[in-house]
């Protein structure tokens, strides 16, 4: 039993982090502000986008400058 569940947590963790922690910081962070943010009177449905917009270009950017 100890190994499947060694595996299940090695798949989950390649699965949610991928090649870049830092978009999965960032997906976390973004959620965790947008939830802050709807339990204002600000409008909340515009975080997410402006954080895919800002986050693609310097996950690019790392990967390139990491070749």
């Amino acid at each position: 039993m100890g190994k499947r569940l060694r595996d299940f947590l090695a798949f989950l963790y390649d699965f949610v982090v991928g090649d870049d922690w830092r978009i999965a910081v960032s997906v976390v962070a973004g959620l965790a502000l947008t939830y802050a943010v709807s339990k204002t009177s600000v409008p909340a449905w515009w975080l997410l986008p402006v954080l895919l917009v800002v986050m693609l270009p310097v996950s690019l950017w790392l990967a390139a400058r990491r070749r």
